[in-house]
């Protein structure tokens, strides 16, 4: 069968393309659902009753009936894709409809297009940017009461605005223990608060997260203790990682948050694989993945979009567009209109959301997640913010971007000042608590530290485990070398650590 396939395939495709021409220029149009009966009977005889195939062409009889055979005729249609790029051909035009379609279009694999004599480049870009969906203006007051918002009950707004104020205090404390040189490295979320805090609680908790590096509002919203935060940033022998990673880089498989890793990007794509294991043991659920401005310029980001594109994965990108990455302005980054025209190029539904407003991101993501599992599909997110403070204590915002810009983004479009005029204004949180709870929160972290820092260090085993169950020897040797380093120059290296 290979032999005869390879030495005839060229001449029968040849044929099969000058018989198909001469019924396509005479008007016959054979609708998607006609042709997919035709495929799965895989009846030849059937063929030329659709007028596909001219009776003369009485050789295709002797051909042997098999999907080799057929795929020459016509593709299988195998993804919503395809559906959609064929959807202008419904079954619901008239005959005449139908003929003046075919006469303006052509089959190529990606699905039917017209064509046109005209030679008309796309557009670069639009000369509309693409909206931003906005619920509470910068007073905090709904901007449209009739707007398609998702409701938030008082319980849930309640939480939502205690744990931006959490978040909060956490950087503030965080980043001034760094400087104190208490620990090595910090990342604030400053200006990003609702990002964090908004989208978490619109997820369910069965749906997996794979955060970037500036998500820890995520984390606090399932549940991870403010003890656990801190025994992370010390690298404990208390901490879920063993100390073996570098400050904010959390992780908890209890909470379905997957652990940070350093190198930009990386989290896309795996992000569609993990979607597209959740799509075969048809769980309810959806993978998140977050990403920046500066990320989308990595080729994971191409990879994770297009690979959940085509296998029509659950899976929900959402973009924190700040502005800055590190110190690249989006201006040097992209000449696109930011982040979620970059969606439709992929064949991904997207949607632009103020990112410093907590009941948009909270509606948005919402819809967003309703979407990706009962569609069965991805969705990306552009979230527009400002990162108020640096990009990490080892950067200087102010060499690169104007006081003046930054106080401004803090003081007048503050994410966390918004949401609380709002919830002030339901009558739901007073001046009272506000003191109680910012002083209840600056007190437990400041325990949590002392803890923290009080708690010995991982041994040396924990340094080489984890990986293989039988360790190299490379890695054997390795552990020799450092043991005896240690021994050699013992006041060089911390007292805490066991040996």
């Amino acid at each position: 069968m290979a032999i005869w396939w390879t030495r005839s395939s060229r001449t029968i495709a040849n044929h099969i393309r000058k018989c198909m021409n001469k019924g396509f220029m005479g008007g016959a149009v054979v609708k998607q659902s006609s042709w997919s009966s035709t495929v799965q009977s895989c009846s030849l005889s059937s063929l030329s009753s659709h007028r596909l195939v001219p009776q003369n062409c009485s050789y295709l009889h002797s051909l042997p009936c098999n999907r080799a055979t057929l795929f020459s005729l016509q593709r299988f249609k195998s993804t919503v894709a395809e559906g959609q790029l064929d959807s202008f051909f419904s079954s619901d035009s008239d005959d005449e409809q139908l003929n003046v379609l075919a006469r303006q279009s052509l089959d190529f694999p990606g699905g039917k297009v017209t064509y046109t004599s005209e030679m008309n480049f796309i557009s670069e870009s639009s000369h509309k940017r693409i909206p931003c969906y906005r619920v509470l203006d910068d007073d905090g007051e709904i901007i449209n009461m009739n707007s398609d918002l998702q409701q938030v009950s008082k319980e849930v707004a309640v939480k939502m605005y205690s744990d931006m104020v959490t978040l909060q205090i956490m950087d503030n404390i965080f980043y001034e223990a760094q400087r104190q040189g208490r620990i090595s490295f910090y990342m604030t979320s400053a200006g990003e608060e609702a990002i964090n805090i908004a989208s978490a609680a619109a997820l369910g908790e069965e749906d997996i997260i794979l955060p970037q590096y500036r998500e820890p509002g995520v984390l606090l919203w399932r549940g991870f203790t403010l003890q656990e935060f801190a025994n992370q940033c010390f690298g404990n022998k208390a901490d879920h990682g063993k100390g073996r990673q570098m400050p904010i880089h959390y992780g908890s498989k209890e909470h379905n948050f997957f652990t940070i890793s350093s190198p930009i990007g990386t989290q896309l794509p795996q992000a569609a694989g993990i979607a597209y294991s959740l799509k075969m043991d048809n769980k309810k659920a959806c993978a998140v993945s977050y990403i920046g401005d500066g990320g989308t310029s990595e080729g994971d980001f191409h990879a994770g979009l297009n690979f959940a594109a085509v296998m029509e994965a659950p899976v929900i990108f959402f973009c924190r567009n700040n502005g800055w990455a590190i110190s690249t302005h989006v201006s040097e980054q992209f000449r696109s209109d930011g982040i979620v025209v970059k969606g439709q190029g992929y064949g991904i539904r997207s949607i632009r959301v103020d990112g410093n407003d907590a009941l948009a991101v909270y509606s948005a993501v919402s819809a967003a997640r309703e979407m990706a599992i009962n569609e069965q599909r991805p969705i990306l997110v552009e979230a527009l913010t400002y990162r108020i403070g640096h990009h990490s204590t080892s950067d200087d915002s102010t060499k690169y971007r104007a006081l003046d810009e930054i106080d401004y983004w803090k003081l007048a479009r503050n994410p966390v000042n918004r949401f609380r005029c709002w919830v002030q204004s339901n009558g739901w949180w007073s001046e009272q608590q506000e003191t109680e709870l910012r002083k209840s929160i600056r007190k437990q972290l400041l325990q949590a530290i002392q803890v923290a820092e009080k708690t010995e260090k991982p041994p040396l085993t924990e340094l080489f485990s984890d990986v293989y169950d039988h360790l190299p020897s490379n890695l054997q040797e390795q552990e020799k070398q450092l043991r005896e380093t240690i021994s050699r120059h013992p006041k060089d290296y911390p007292s805490d650590v066991s040996v």
